[in-house]
C-alpha cells in the first residue's frame, strides 16, 4: 500500500488526511470560510482565498513531509466552489501549492464519497437503509443506502454558512429570520423526498461533519471536543433536537463560549443546527449515529483505490 493523500475543501473548512490506509498518518482541518458571500456575489472573496491559500501551505508541508507525490493526491472541492465565477484562480492556487487540479466534483459524487467514508467504519452497526447527512456550510448532503452502496441521493444548496448569511442577520437570530430560514429548509427536504430520499423510510441515521459532531459534542455535555467520545456515538433524537433549539436562541459569544465549539463555526451553526433539527423531524427512528468518518474518508479510499 501507498502513502495518499486526500483534501476535502468545502465552504467552510479545508481537511487533510495523509495516510496508508487504513492507517491514517494525519487528519487535520483549517476553518478558512471559502465560501464567504458566495452565495450573494457568485465569486470567492479575496480575503477567503488569502485564507484557503494559508491553509493549502501548512498541508503542502505536511504533505511533502510524508513523501507523498501529486499523483497519489485527490483534492475534491464541493459547494463554494461549485458555484463560484472565480473559481479558476483558486484552482491555479492549488496546483501551484499542490501540484494537482482540484476536482469541482459534483453532488451526486459528493453524496456518494460521504456515505462510503461514513458507513465503512460502521460495518455490522447498521440496520439498513441508512441515511446519512452531511451538513456543509454551502450545501446538505442526503444520503439513503444499503450495504452495497447509495440508493438515492440528494444535495440541497442549503448549509450553515449560506443560510447564515442568507437570513440571520440577528444576534440571536429573529423569528422572522428562523421561519425564512426554515421555509428554505423545508423547501429543500421535500426536493430531496421527490428525489427518492425519504428520510422517514432510515432504519438508521447517521451524522458526519462538524455541525452534526458538534451537536454531538453538546448532547454528550463534553468539557472539551474530544474526537474519541463523538465517533459512533448512539444519541436520543429529542437530545439532538433539544440541543438545536438552545443553538438556535443562543447569541455567537454564548455559542462560542461553549467548550467543544470551534470558533470558526459559532457563528453559523445556528443555521446548521436549523437544517439538523428539521431533518431530525421527519426520521422515524428514536436515535442517531455519529461517525467521524466523512466524506474526506471516501476519498483517501478512492485514492487508494486507484494507486494500489
Amino acid at each position: 500500500m501507498a502513502t495518499i493523500a486526500a483534501i476535502d475543501c468545502g465552504t467552510n473548512t479545508i481537511k487533510l488526511l495523509i495516510g496508508d490506509l487504513p492507517q491514517v498518518a494525519v487528519r487535520q482541518t483549517r476553518m478558512v470560510r471559502l465560501g464567504q458571500g458566495v452565495d450573494a456575489t457568485g465569486e470567492l472573496h479575496p480575503e477567503a482565498l488569502e485564507r484557503a491559500f494559508a491553509a493549502l501551505d501548512e498541508y503542502a508541508v505536511l504533505i511533502t513531509e510524508h513523501g507523498v507525490t501529486p499523483d497519489r493526491i485527490r483534492f475534491c472541492a464541493t459547494s463554494a466552489t461549485r458555484d463560484a465565477s472565480n473559481a479558476d484562480v483558486f484552482a491555479a492556487g492549488v496546483e501551484a501549492r499542490l501540484g494537482v487540479r482540484p476536482e469541482v466534483i459534483p453532488g451526486a459524487e459528493e453524496a456518494e464519497l460521504a456515505y462510503s467514508g461514513a458507513i465503512r467504519g460502521l460495518a455490522g452497526e447498521v440496520a439498513h437503509p441508512v441515511l446519512v447527512i452531511d451538513i456543509g456550510g454551502g450545501s446538505t448532503e442526503l444520503v439513503l443506502g444499503d450495504a452495497d452502496g447509495p440508493v438515492a441521493a440528494h444535495s440541497a444548496d442549503i448549509g450553515s454558512v449560506r443560510l447564515a448569511e442568507r437570513h440571520l442577520h440577528s444576534d440571536p437570530s429573529s423569528p422572522d429570520e428562523v421561519a425564512a430560514c426554515v421555509t428554505d429548509v423545508e423547501r429543500a427536504l421535500d426536493a430531496a423526498r421527490a428525489a427518492g430520499v425519504d428520510i422517514a423510510s432510515a432504519a438508521t441515521v447517521v451524522g458526519i461533519a462538524g455541525t452534526c459532531t458538534t451537536i454531538a459534542a453538546g448532547v454528550l455535555m463534553l468539557p472539551e471536543y474530544d474526537a474519541d467520545a463523538v465517533d459512533h456515538a448512539v444519541l436520543p433524537v429529542a437530545s439532538a433536537r433539544e440541543f438545536c433549539a438552545d443553538l438556535i436562541a443562543a447569541t455567537t459569544a454564548q455559542r462560542r463560549a461553549l467548550p467543544f465549539m470551534h470558533p470558526g463555526r459559532a457563528d453559523v451553526i445556528d443555521a446548521g443546527a436549523l437544517i439538523m433539527d428539521r431533518v431530525l423531524e421527519r426520521v422515524s427512528v428514536e436515535t442517531w449515529t455519529v461517525s467521524e468518518a466523512d466524506i474526506l474518508e471516501g476519498i483517501a479510499w478512492s485514492v487508494a483505490r486507484r494507486v494500489n
